[in-house]
């Protein structure tokens, strides 16, 4: 978790992400990288020299019309002392039944963002904390080139002017490697994935063509392109 916190605190300080008074939803999905994001951001808390306080936030799609059990995270939110608020909702059977949307991975992110934005407003917050890496934002990079032709990525802070919140990613200098290692360590109770169309999506295939060329001749391949990315100031790096 040191390497981590680590990660986390030189890309708050780096991007100036977080400030006194701040109230931070964190997005919580039960994947890997939402709870090494809270988990982190719970412990930054008692060194980093920062006044904020934080909320989970979670959507549950109720895929196949079954409601997720996410009882192992409330209590992890419970020891962290971070308030966990559930919300079910109806973007499974939207999406995949009335919809049936083949693939159906940029609309139900598009309608989970607008509800974690009502949410967080709900819930008095002016951020939103998301748990994507490293790995993540180079991806991206890739995929607007090769399916888009334009150059760019996320942003690791961006500002909401319709909703008056600021997105940010403590986690964006950190790999998805070491995020997975820091989950194992630390026994967080991360959940199975059931999305039903997990690991047939544009990004799994981009991840697995850089997992490829990194097996290969192309070790340091991500790390090359997240380089050029910042030297060039790509998209606010």
């Amino acid at each position: 978790m040191q390497q981590i916190l680590g990660a986390m605190r030189k890309a708050i300080v780096d991007y100036n992400m977080i400030q006194d008074g701040d109230g931070i939803a964190v997005g919580v999905s039960g994947g890997k990288d939402s709870l090494v994001l809270l988990s982190g951001l719970a412990q930054l808390r008692k060194f980093i020299g920062i006044d904020y306080r934080l909320v989970a936030l979670t959507i549950d799609p109720c895929f196949h019309g079954r409601q997720t059990d996410y009882t192992a995270i409330t209590g992890l939110c419970g020891r962290l002392g971070v308030p966990h608020v559930i919300r079910r909702s109806q973007l499974g059977d939207i999406l995949l039944v009335e919809r049936k949307e083949k693939s159906p991975c940029s609309l139900c992110a598009r309608m989970c963002r607008g509800m974690l934005h009502d949410m967080a407003k709900e819930e008095g917050c002016n951020k939103i904390a998301l748990g994507h890496h490293r790995d993540d934002a180079v991806e991206t990079f890739l995929m607007n080139l090769v399916y888009e032709g334009r150059l760019g990525s996320f942003q690791p802070v961006s500002y909401l002017s319709r909703k008056d919140l600021t997105m940010i990613r403590p986690l964006c200098l950190a790999t998805e490697r070491d995020i997975a290692a820091c989950a194992r360590r630390e026994g967080l109770p991360v959940l199975a994935k059931n999305c039903p169309v997990d690991g047939a999506t544009v990004r799994q295939e981009t991840k697995e063509w850089l997992q490829e060329m990194e097996k290969g001749k192309l070790p340091d391949l991500s790390k090359k392109i997240f380089g050029a990315m910042c030297r060039a100031h790509l998209s606010g790096w």
